[in-house]
């Protein structure tokens, strides 16, 4: 699933130009992954916004769950971005209505689906350890 939600205010999105890292980090497991962003290469997929932390962690091999489809129509893909924040347009209040329904909000909570960074810096990426449907087919 995947594609854009047209109820929602559309983000106010500035495209990379410049190859940037994004560091995914998962707090479970404390595994780390690296990923060079390829400007030319966004979108990766069809999850979440073009360019955003999920549609990257998905190239990166990044599990994010994202039961929305990453429509930003529900908080499963609530990611901290630790470093490299200011890198990201502010979320809407369509984000802010969906991050006041996940657990565990801090400052630098986003939806992985709508943060889109501009490529200016790298970004260090944490995946809560909570962040996994357990229930899901083929497991």
């Amino acid at each position: 699933m995947g594609g854009v939600n047209p109820y929602i205010q559309k983000v106010n999105v500035v495209k990379p130009v410049q190859p940037y890292t994004i560091t995914y980090i998962n707090e479970e497991t404390n595994e780390t992954v690296e990923f060079v962003v390829d400007p030319e290469k966004i979108p990766y997929g069809r999850t979440g916004l073009d360019g955003s932390i999920l549609d990257i962690a998905e190239a990166a091999g990044v599990e994010i769950d994202h039961s929305c489809g990453g429509v930003c129509a529900c908080a499963t893909c609530h990611v901290y971005v630790t470093e490299g924040l200011e890198t990201c347009p502010p979320a809407t209040e369509d984000e802010e209505d969906m991050l006041d329904t996940a657990r565990a909000v801090t400052p630098e909570s986003r939806l992985s689906c709508q943060c889109v960074p501009n490529g200016t810096r790298n970004i260090t990426v944490i995946v809560p350890a909570w962040n996994k449907n357990l229930v899901k087919e083929g497991h």
